[in-house]
């Protein structure tokens, strides 16, 4: 029997409140062993934020999952030279552990957008993909995606870089502490 990990990309600039609980519920709602959280270098899909560092993204994801025993920050993408291809890093990861089945989990934003990733067709062969809802964003792609609802919650990164001062509420609490201290996202 296979073991079953989760996969959890994103830029994670920064890490909030919403990623942790997307991690939890399928988690739970899978049976997943092991969460990875998988920050990428350049988004193919988006603008680079440019806010916080690539080692600020990894101590701010760290410190949100401390307490998850079974959740880990893989940081290979952010090595990697180009585009963050989930493409890539998947025939990688297999390549390594072709004992595990490999569960990607994606936000509602993202399930739209799944028909133009880079070498989708290929990619679905290789991982079972997991979409989260999230309001107004289409669900039906032409492509097996396991769905899996949580209680709504409308945060993005985006916003909260935006409007930092009012974010504490939607981060964990060392995380915020940590862009207080490192005065990240225009908080000086």
């Amino acid at each position: 029997m296979k073991h079953k990990i989760g996969i959890l990309g994103g830029t994670f600039d920064p890490p909030h409140l919403a990623h942790l609980r997307m991690a939890e519920e399928a988690k739970k709602q899978l049976g997943l062993e092991k969460i990875l959280f998988l920050p990428n270098k350049i988004p193919p899909h988006k603008q680079i934020s440019g806010m916080a560092s690539n080692q600020a993204r990894i101590e701010m994801l760290e410190l949100m999952i401390a307490d998850h025993e079974a959740f880990e920050v893989d940081a290979r993408e952010l090595a990697r030279a180009g585009k963050s291809y989930t493409y890539d890093t998947m025939r990688d990861m297999i390549s390594e552990q072709p004992d595990m089945d490999f569960y990607f989990i994606i936000g509602g934003d993202m399930v739209e957008y799944l028909p133009k990733w880079y070498h989708i067709d290929d990619l679905v062969k290789m991982v079972t993909f997991v979409g989260i809802n999230r309001p107004c964003y289409q669900t039906e792609v032409p492509y097996k995606v396991l769905q899996i609802t949580m209680p709504e919650m409308t945060i993005s990164s985006t916003e909260i870089r935006n409007d930092i001062e009012n974010a504490q509420a939607v981060l964990p609490e060392k995380v915020w502490s940590y862009i207080k201290e490192h005065q990240l996202y225009g908080k000086k």
